[in-house]
C-alpha cells in the first residue's frame, strides 16, 4: 500500500476498510456576482464576504470528500491579492489537498472577472482551511484518504503536509509557553 503522495505506507485496520477518493471526486467551484451589499467603506468587496464564500466552497468539498458533515477547524494563510469590485463575478475553486485520520486540508483559489467582459479571470485570493469530519453527535469520524491524480495534486499534498507540521509545532510551542508561564505564576 502507498500513501497519497506515492510513498510506501503499511496497511492498518484504520486505513484498510476506507477506500481512497481521487482529488477530482470532490473538487468544486462556487460562483457569485458581487453587489453593493457586499462592499466595505472603501467601495470594494468586504474581505469577510470573500472569506464566507471561501468557507462555503471548502465546506462543500470537505463534506463531499468525507461523505457527510465536516466542520471548519481552522483557516490559515488567507491571502487577499487584489481588490474585488461590485460587478465582479467571483469564482471560488476548492479541492482537498491532504487527509489525515479525521481531518482534511482544503485549498481554495479565488478568481474574479468582470460580469460583462470576456477577459480571463484574475486570481484575487487564496486560503487553506482544515476541516474535521463529524458524526451526528459531533464526534470526529474517519475520512477516506485523498488520492492525488496529477503532479500539481501531488505537490499540493506535499505542501499540505508541511503546513500540517508547522500547525502542530506552533500549537505545541504555544502550549509549552503557557505551561511555563503558569508554572512561573503568571495568569493569562
Amino acid at each position: 500500500m502507498t500513501d497519497q503522495a506515492g510513498a510506501a505506507r503499511p496497511e492498518t485496520p484504520d486505513t484498510a476498510d476506507i477506500p481512497g477518493k481521487p482529488t477530482s471526486a470532490s473538487r468544486t467551484t462556487l460562483s457569485h456576482i458581487m453587489t453593493h451589499s457586499d462592499t466595505n467603506l472603501l467601495g470594494t468587496v468586504h474581505g469577510g464576504v470573500i472569506m464566507k464564500l471561501v468557507d462555503d466552497a471548502a465546506g462543500a468539498v470537505a463534506g463531499r470528500h468525507s461523505g457527510g458533515p465536516a466542520v471548519t477547524a481552522s483557516m490559515d494563510e488567507m491571502a487577499f491579492l487584489e481588490p474585488v469590485r461590485v460587478g465582479d463575478l467571483v469564482h471560488v475553486k476548492a479541492q482537498v489537498n491532504w487527509t489525515g485520520r479525521t481531518s482534511m486540508e482544503v485549498g481554495v483559489r479565488v478568481l474574479a472577472e468582470r460580469w460583462n467582459e470576456s477577459a480571463p479571470p484574475t486570481q484575487v485570493g487564496s486560503a487553506y482551511l482544515v476541516f474535521a469530519a463529524v458524526d451526528a453527535d459531533g464526534k470526529p469520524r474517519r475520512v477516506p484518504p485523498v488520492i492525488p491524480e496529477t503532479d500539481r495534486d501531488r505537490r499540493r499534498y506535499q505542501e499540505a503536509q508541511i503546513r500540517r507540521t508547522h500547525r502542530l509545532a506552533r500549537r505545541r510551542a504555544i502550549m509549552e509557553l503557557r505551561e511555563k508561564r503558569a508554572a512561573e505564576g503568571f495568569e493569562d
